[in-house]
């Protein structure tokens, strides 16, 4: 038997080598990569042969692939097998399940979300119900990667869930079919305002420029004439689908983005193919933080292109460019093989990973060591940052007893009894709940359990630590109770002090269980800061003209 498994590693080591050898020329790297491969080979073997404990050898396995994919970029990554499915999904937006998003808390799935097509809602089931067993099997405790393998399967299967649900005393069986589910790129699209169209897109799977385009002809007909459209929180997806939607708004052959790298056969550039849909409307990009990749493209090509006003945030700064790569036993590895560059010439990836050091920490670019670059029209843009936009709105940042009553399901689980008290409440964009409402919510809070730390608090903390260290806290501790009185006192009223930003969260979480998402997105729109912003922009259509001409 160990005869069998040494020649079985020997193997391993040579299939590793031969591979090696094939995939790098330099003479000089030949020696490091046959080294390289058979030491890993002798330690996989003696940790398999020897380690105390039994150990799983794909586990082992998949974590040094990890940790050795880790030290180039966090976008190069090796997909096992079971992994694969969750990868397709992100690219196509489709997988057969029951539609639902369900939470995790405190050993509970809860579902958190779903739309009206999904058969999780055709079904009977609601937001805020509990699901208990699934065909039979608790999952109460199971992790959230769990529960969603379970949750989805070949579309035409049924699943039996038992669910508990607030304010019901009896358990329900439901029995739900899965279906075929695609994810939305486009989860809404509206009038804003007269002759002001709004289209929030949320990712760039294989069908985003058609649920863009068919959202454009549908707003035009309603009276369209200046566009808004939301790119806020996009983390990106397929390139294509990025100059499909560019190519609404110019004609045909326009590059909109190429790209470059070490093998020459990834350099290639990316032209519109079609009839533009509108030359001339006026288009505002809606940008954060959390805009990236091919959302940065499409803003970034009609920043640079003078087809468009970006408010909002500076974009996350992603110009990495990966392609999968086809391995052995149904897995894949994705590759970071090129970088992006818009028209100006300029690439937005703000965080350098060439220098791969183990030990190097990869920053974002320092504002000093952006270059210029000019747009079609001579405005000054730069790279390395993200995308910074024209109009820039500081970014909304809730108070931690706000973040917290989130993260701790207390709001959730308040509009979860309020639901049960009311069969219906007024339109999405008309909601609000009174100062009368809002005060039973701070009374239905008494003796529930939350807690929350300032930063004032842990500097307290910490400069207690350290005076004790040093021998100085009686000379301080006056000082330290008094200000810790202080915050006990301001944290006892911040129920009152952030009354505002409570009460949103509280309207648009029971916004979301009578009108689900579209209604919820709506809800949003007066309090906006971004597309209030967009819409004066829009009034003044002088200053939009001067701010493309860079004046």
């Amino acid at each position: 038997m160990k005869k069998f498994i040494k020649k079985k590693y020997i193997a391993i080591t040579a299939m590793f080598l031969f591979v090696g050898l094939l995939a790098f020329k330099p003479i000089d790297k030949y020696f490091e990569i046959a080294k390289s491969m058979e030491l890993y080979a002798q330690v996989y073997r003696e940790v398999n042969q020897n380690y105390v404990d039994d150990v799983s050898p794909s586990t082992v396995m998949k974590n040094g692939l990890d940790g050795m994919l880790k030290s180039l970029d966090p976008y190069t990554n090796y997909i096992p097998e079971d992994e694969i499915e969750d990868y397709r999904t992100q690219n196509t937006g489709q997988y057969g399940g029951i539609g639902v998003v369900s939470r995790t808390y405190k050993g509970k799935t809860i579902i958190v979300k779903y739309d009206k097509a999904s058969p999780a809602y055709k079904a009977g089931l609601k937001i805020g119900d509990e699901i208990v067993e699934v065909d039979g099997i608790n999952i109460q405790n199971k992790s959230t990667k769990e529960i969603d393998k379970i949750f989805k399967g070949q579309a035409g299967t049924k699943m039996s869930l038992m669910i508990a649900r607030p304010g019901e005393n009896t358990r329900k069986k439901f029995e739900v079919t899965r279906q075929n589910i695609k994810i939305q790129d486009v989860p809404y699209s509206g009038m804003l305002a007269n002759e002001v169209g709004y289209i929030k897109l949320q990712g760039f799977t294989r069908t985003a420029s058609k649920e863009v385009k068919e959202a454009f002809k549908k707003l035009k007909k309603e009276g369209m004439k200046k566009l808004v459209l939301d790119l806020r929180g996009n983390p990106g997806g397929l390139v294509i689908e990025a100059v499909n939607i560019c190519n609404m708004f110019v004609g045909r052959g326009v590059e909109v983005v190429n790209t470059k790298g070490k093998v020459k056969d990834f350099n290639r550039g990316y032209k519109t193919m079609g009839e533009a849909m509108d030359l001339e409307i006026p288009v505002v990009l809606l940008l954060n933080g959390s805009s990236a990749s091919a959302s940065e493209i499409v803003a970034g090509f009609l920043q640079d292109s003078d087809r468009g006003i970006i408010i909002g945030q500076r974009s996350f700064g992603k110009g990495l460019v990966q392609i999968p790569r086809p391995l052995s036993y149904n897995s894949q590895v994705k590759i970071t093989t090129a970088k992006y560059y818009i028209p100006s010439g300029r690439c937005i990836q703000a965080i350098d990973y060439s220098d791969h050091d183990a030990g190097a920490l990869h920053d974002r670019m320092a504002d000093s060591l952006k270059k210029p670059f000019k747009t079609k029209n001579g405005r000054t843009v730069y790279d390395g940052v993200g995308l910074d936009p024209d109009v820039p709105v500081k970014a909304r940042k809730l108070a931690l007893i706000t973040t917290t009553l989130l993260e701790q399901g207390l709001i959730f689980d308040y509009v979860t009894a309020y639901v049960g008290k009311h069969k219906k409440i007024k339109p999405a964009k008309a909601f609000q709940l009174s100062n009368a409402e809002y005060q039973d919510f701070v009374q239905w809070l008494k003796g529930k359990q939350y807690s929350y730390t300032t930063k004032v608090e842990k500097s307290l903390k910490a400069l207690a630590e350290k005076a004790k260290k040093e021998k100085t806290y009686s000379k301080i501790k006056a000082q330290i109770e008094s200000v810790k009185k202080k915050m006990a006192a301001s944290k006892a009223i911040d129920l009152t002090t952030f009354k505002a930003e409570i009460k949103q969260q509280l309207e648009l979480e029971i916004v979301l269980r009578y009108y689900l998402e579209e209604g919820q997105i709506e809800a949003t729109f007066e309090r906006d800061k971004e597309v209030q912003e967009a819409l004066k922009l829009f009034k003044n259509m002088a200053r939009y003209r001067k701010l493309l001409a860079g004046k």
